[in-house]
């Protein structure tokens, strides 16, 4: 591990002195609120042929549009500006985030990681679309079993979705789960033993650092507290860099107007996103660094299997959808580790990450991986269509199709587990 990290700062530390930073990527503002973007608004629903009946569908999602998770970096932010503001080095600009950041506490009090209206509209919509594109999954009224995590914003997107189609269809039978007791599967990052046991050893930790200290922009912080304002020293500057970023990057998710381009040019909000995107893709996928924390996604990717199975083969044809609501946290670690395009990638070159792992395309707001079982009307056989974010994906690199026999989807499936978790 030694070796690989001290050749991981090498390259970070070339990368910087080139001056070849994230700066050179050009997102857009939207974009570079990264995983706290909301839900895309504008879904193109893709036909499939006449020839392909829906009989089932697996749905795992991110839970919607919410409030910001803690107090914690409105806390951390209102600190310095205070004191800017006490030492008479703060700037208009700088008063004017501190009316924000006033604006965003008082709209939180009390709901701090709460779904807002926003996230629950964001979800019925998501089950809208799944309704009216596969209505035969549920015009006989079978059984739609749902579960969420204990998080109650997961929860309330679970109740939200179920509800928008209870409302379209009230023959349908519902069963719902939430608690603990799906943390196996939703929440395993806060059980699996070797991903606990990553992260205490912050293996990734000094890739993070290096990538942090050369990508972090301090300009629009010193726009806010002023120039004089005494930092105590380079970290603490960069620490309240991102903090800034986090606290108006999340203003969309709350339902409040965005500010990106108030606070930050172009190249500070790409710069800034790197950063936070970094830390995600680190700490939540597979790595150069370490498989694990893609590896933790193993049970989901087997029950998934055992889902779709059971309908296929008679076992639980009653149940025709099978929808789980957990975390970006959920849903990083399973894309990656079924090698979804845009959510694997692995480089010992951590400067061209923000070009191929973009946490705003893989999590945005309610983002959600779904399984679409088809049965062939003519010959019996089922295929199933891969999308993410209601967008079929093509899971073969050159190769156009969207379809896939389920035999061979499945095996892809098992083979992407580790054999230690199977």
């Amino acid at each position: 591990m030694k070796l690989r990290i001290t050749a991981i700062a090498l390259c970070l530390s070339a990368f910087a002195a080139n001056a070849a930073n994230p700066m050179s990527t050009e997102y857009t503002m939207r974009q570079c609120e990264g995983s706290l973007t909301p839900y895309p608004t504008e879904i193109k629903t893709v036909e499939y042929p006449d020839s392909l009946k829906p009989v089932f569908i697996n749905h795992v999602g991110r839970h919607g549009a919410r409030y910001p998770a803690s107090a914690s970096n409105c806390l951390l932010l209102a600190k310095a500006l205070a004191k800017a503001d006490s030492l008479g080095t703060i700037t208009p600009l700088g008063k004017d985030l501190t009316a924000l950041n006033r604006s965003v506490m008082a709209a939180s009090e009390g709901r701090w990681g709460a779904l807002d209206s926003l996230g629950m509209a964001e979800q019925a919509q998501i089950a809208t679309r799944m309704f009216y594109n596969y209505t035969e999954v549920f015009s006989k009224g079978g059984t739609v079993e749902a579960l969420s995590s204990y998080s109650p914003r997961a929860m309330m997107s679970m109740y939200s979705f179920t509800h928008q189609l209870d409302r379209l269809n009230n023959r349908l039978t519902f069963r719902t789960s939430t608690g603990r007791v799906n943390s196996p599967l939703m929440r395993p990052f806060d059980l699996d033993k070797d991903y606990i046991d990553f992260r205490k050893s912050k293996a990734s930790q000094p890739t993070y650092d290096e990538y942090f200290a050369a990508a972090c922009p301090v300009t629009a912080i010193r726009r806010v507290l002023g120039d004089s304002y005494p930092f105590a020293d380079r970290a603490e500057e960069q620490n309240l860099a991102i903090t800034e970023y986090y606290v108006v990057a999340g203003l969309e998710a709350m339902g409040m107007k965005t500010q990106m381009s108030h606070y930050f040019t172009a190249p500070e909000a790409n710069a800034l996103w790197s950063c936070f995107n970094m830390r995600q893709y680190l700490q939540r996928t597979a790595t150069t660094v370490s498989a694990i924390p893609a590896e933790i996604a193993s049970d989901l990717v087997l029950n998934l299997i055992e889902t779709t199975d059971a309908f296929i083969s008679g076992e639980n044809t009653t149940t025709t959808a099978v929808l789980r609501f957990g975390h970006a946290e959920t849903l990083m670690p399973l894309l990656s580790l079924l090698r979804i395009p845009g959510c694997h990638y692995l480089t010992n070159y951590f400067d061209t990450v923000g070009l191929h792992w973009r946490d705003f395309d893989v999590v945005p707001m309610a983002a959600n991986f779904q399984m679409i079982v088809f049965r062939s009307e003519r010959t019996g056989h089922y295929y199933v269509r891969i999308e993410l974010n209601e967008q079929p994906v093509k899971m073969r690199k050159g190769d156009d199709a969207i379809y896939f026999p389920w035999g061979e989807l499945r095996r892809y499936m098992m083979d992407c587990v580790p054999l230690y978790a199977q």
